[in-house]
């Protein structure tokens, strides 16, 4: 491969873990402007990486873009967050199912200390919420890693970083609220060794966290309906470029 070509490739790796990152983090919010011109000229690089990193991102669906209005943060509608909390809950469903006769002693151990630090988290109003966000996202891909079906853990992988952005708007937790366990409730099913105990669980799970996204996002879904504007998506079974990159675990 010519050096200019493994170049390209590794600055438009660069470049779409650093907007990713920032897109999961909150610092770039749903609807943010994201012009390839100025992200160009920030990380000093050509606008070709830039592009293809934007393309990537755009076929992931964390942002969206149209011929002579740029490039956004994407803007879900009420039949984007429905959806895919339904692909969602068959997937997650299907994984606890599996969890629960798959996973180890050890491995059980470990998920149920991590789901304690989800909760406490969840329950500090001043906690760092991209690192919440980050332990709840290891905590849903540790569950399906161990349902020990690699396909099933990947399709659930994709599904994560999109839900992540709508979670950033969420309301953080306040004060008087009580501490959570929905979490560490949530392993306590998936840890029974009970299938069917384990997948209603999930689904329940996944439906709780339905409700709150929509109730987050209604703020979003009005101004979609208000403006009555619609950017188009990167055509379907179009592949994305080529950006062999991942962010480190605690920062997907």
């Amino acid at each position: 491969m010519p050096s200019d070509a493994a170049e390209n490739i590794s600055l438009a790796a660069e470049a779409y873990a650093i907007v990713r990152n920032r897109i999961l983090r909150g610092e770039l919010s749903i609807g943010a402007v994201v012009s390839r011109r100025t992200l160009a000229s920030e990380l000093g690089m050509s606008f070709l990486p830039v592009s293809e990193a934007l393309l990537r991102l755009e076929f992931e669906g964390l942002l969206e873009s149209r011929p002579r209005a740029g490039t956004r943060v994407r803007i879900p509608t009420i039949q984007d967050v429905t959806g895919h909390y339904i692909v969602r809950e068959a997937l997650e469903g299907q994984a606890a199912r599996l969890f629960a006769t798959e996973a180890t002693a050890e491995e059980k151990a470990e998920l149920q200390k991590l789901a304690v630090r989800v909760d406490t988290l969840a329950s500090q109003p001043e906690a760092d919420r991209f690192h919440y966000l980050s332990l709840h996202e290891r905590l849903h891909r540790r569950i399906a890693a161990c349902a020990r079906c690699e396909s099933l853990s990947e399709a659930i992988e994709k599904t994560h970083a999109l839900a992540s952005t709508w979670r950033c708007v969420a309301r953080p937790a306040s004060p008087n609220e009580p501490p959570r366990r929905t979490h560490q409730d949530l392993m306590n099913s998936l840890c029974s060794g009970d299938p069917d105990l384990a997948s209603d669980a999930m689904r329940k799970h996944i439906r709780s966290s339905l409700d709150r996204a929509m109730e987050s996002l209604r703020p979003w879904f009005e101004m979609h309906r208000a403006r009555a504007t619609k950017y188009a998506r990167a055509a379907r079974g179009k592949q994305p470029p080529r950006v062999e990159a991942a962010l480190p675990e605690t920062a997907a």
